[in-house]
């Protein structure tokens, strides 16, 4: 055997044994929510509004090995909100454990970009005694620029909607 022939067999011993692992490890594009979901991480930190005089801090951390990032806002000296924001396939979800009681659960269509603003609608809520009780029907979070973030929330309450907007500076 010529040491041509040796070296084309072992060529093709090479690209025969790597073609199982390539197809164990096939490249995965990352989905619009993945990538919004890692501009979210970007929230990770403290930030403070303030709302008719009341100030409004809110804390981001990640959580459950970096597959959530988890919101705490504390209005003044009422107790805590807890939203929880994930990935699920094609979409991000908000799940909002309110003050008020219930849990609404938001979703996004494909959601776009932070800096335009990621906008959340009701999928669900639990927790409600009475259809006419309070409950958010919707966030939009925009990163206005890294020290600067608006949230709009829209609420339902006695069949009448409403919205509240909070622009947040990150504290350093």
């Amino acid at each position: 055997m010529t040491n041509l022939t040796r070296c084309l067999l072992v060529t093709v011993a090479l690209r025969v044994m790597t073609i199982p692992v390539a197809a164990q490890n096939p490249a995965v594009p990352a989905t619009k929510s993945a990538i919004t979901f890692t501009q979210m991480k970007s929230l990770v930190g403290e930030w403070e509004a303030v709302q008719d005089g009341v100030p409004v801090p809110e804390t981001y951390n990640l959580t459950a090995n970096g597959t959530a990032l988890m919101a705490e806002t504390r209005p003044g000296n009422e107790p805590a909100m807890i939203t929880i924001f994930t990935v699920d396939g094609d979409h991000l979800i908000a799940t909002h454990y309110c003050v008020a009681g219930n849990q609404p659960q938001m979703v996004t269509g494909v959601p776009d970009d932070l800096q335009k603003g990621v906008a959340f609608t009701l999928a669900r809520v639990t927790g409600m005694k009475t259809p006419d009780d309070w409950h958010n029907t919707g966030v939009t979070i925009t990163l206005d620029d890294p020290n600067h973030m608006t949230q709009r929330w829209t609420y339902l309450y006695k069949g009448k909607t409403g919205t509240s907007v909070f622009h947040y500076t990150r504290k350093k």
